[in-house]
């Protein structure tokens, strides 16, 4: 896979001035899909009865991501200015996030 349109829709991106951040690969405090996933993840252990088999679960899982409170995962998007704080505070290391 080229990487040529990812550097050029960088570059389009500085130049017409959209802000951005640069973000750290494998950095789970910094990502908010993770939390979302755990929010998944418990919905998938309440429901009642559990998912049987592998179909079972495909339909629970798009039925859960379809209830998925938007509350929630605009809260995970408002809270990135804070969980960038306190990870330039720990210089990198673990947060409570």
């Amino acid at each position: 896979m080229s990487m040529a349109p990812l550097t050029s829709l960088k570059k389009k991106i500085m130049e017409v001035g959209v802000p951005h951040m640069v973000w750290p690969s494998m950095s789970p405090d910094l990502n908010p899909i993770e939390h979302v996933g755990d929010q998944l993840k418990q919905r998938l252990e309440d429901r009642t009865p559990p998912p049987r088999d592998l179909a079972e679960l495909c339909v629970a899982l798009v039925e859960e991501w379809n209830t998925l409170p938007q509350n929630n995962i605009m809260r995970l998007v408002r809270s990135m200015r804070r969980r960038c704080q306190a990870v330039i505070a720990a210089n990198g290391g673990n947060t409570r996030y």
